[in-house]
């Protein structure tokens, strides 16, 4: 894709992310709304339009590939579990806090915003790596990362890894891979859930922003390096060893393009749980989510090329 076009896609982002804080500012989407419809998009159309990427057709990846796409994300997931034990110390940070940038490092938001990004800069096979990403993301976090903020006492629960997203993630692998066709009703409808997906997504997105306060994070010389190490340097490296190993570039666009996503809400969700003080993640979530027009967009246009 075109640097050209990748610029349209993200200012038909920026758009959307721009009409989602008019319609909270004029309270249109007000809390209560706004959480209704993250869980719309969340248990509906998110997990409708990972299926719809296969039902839509288009998808020329063979199960070879799909399987190297499986094998490559663990690998890539491992190592930033090294690295999510590396940063902190790396970074000097307070000990208390370590266990944060840790989350930080490992789970960035590859559901909710990535997914809705990817749909609009990758093609269908891009999509179908998007996916496998996506359920490498329950696993590890239901595992490694509810242990890491909950502690030595916390247990895994198989319970939590049945979620819409994962569930929908492992159905649309097997259709992809036993080549099931559904009813054409079925099918049909399943996609026009999906294509609400990018509106809502980044509309709750907006509404997000205009209840943020970055001038308070942006002093934290951390966070800053976190997003020169994490979000920039990270991915370009990735994107080379990748290449470097001969994958197609589908292939590396998507992994690239979700390892520079901003930090993921479901660590703060899970530390809110936990009744834990949240507010490097916050901040953490507050200042690269705005930062990450600007990187994803340089970085698909001049270096994931």
């Amino acid at each position: 894709m075109s640097t050209e076009v990748i610029i349209q896609q993200m200012a038909v982002i920026a758009i959307l992310v721009i009409i989602g804080m008019y319609l909270g500012k004029k309270g249109i989407i007000d809390e209560k709304t706004e959480q209704k419809l993250s869980s719309i998009v969340l248990d509906v159309c998110n997990p409708a339009m990972i299926l719809s990427c296969v039902l839509s057709g288009g998808i020329t990846a063979t199960h070879t590939k799909l399987l190297i796409a499986i094998l490559i994300a663990i690998i890539l997931y491992v190592i930033l579990c090294i690295l999510g034990v590396l940063f902190p110390y790396l970074l000097g940070i307070d000990s208390d806090k370590r266990k944060y940038y840790n989350m930080m490092v490992v789970y960035t938001n590859v559901g909710f915003i990535g997914i809705a990004v990817a749909k609009t800069i990758l093609s269908n096979n891009g999509m179908l790596y998007i996916i496998v990403f996506n359920i490498m993301f329950g696993l590890f976090f239901y595992t490694h990362g509810v242990k890491i903020l909950g502690g030595k006492n916390e247990r895994f629960q198989w319970k939590n890894l049945l979620s819409p997203g994962i569930i929908m993630s492992l159905f649309t692998l097997v259709v992809f891979w036993t080549g099931l066709k559904l009813p054409t009703v079925i099918s049909n409808s399943v996609i026009y859930v999906g294509n609400a997906t990018v509106f809502l997504s980044m509309c709750l997105l907006g509404v997000s922003f205009i209840k943020m306060s970055v001038k308070s994070c942006i002093k934290d010389k951390n966070i800053w390096i976190y997003i020169i190490l994490r979000m920039i340097l990270f991915p370009i490296v990735l994107f080379f060893v990748l290449k470097g190993l001969g994958l197609e570039m589908e292939m590396v666009q998507a992994f690239c393009l979700e390892a520079a996503m901003p930090v993921a809400n479901l660590p703060l969700i899970q530390a809110e749980n936990n009744g834990q003080d949240t507010r490097v993640l916050s901040e953490g979530i507050m200042v690269t989510t705005v930062i990450s027009f600007f990187t994803i967009t340089a970085l698909m246009s001049f270096v994931f090329v």
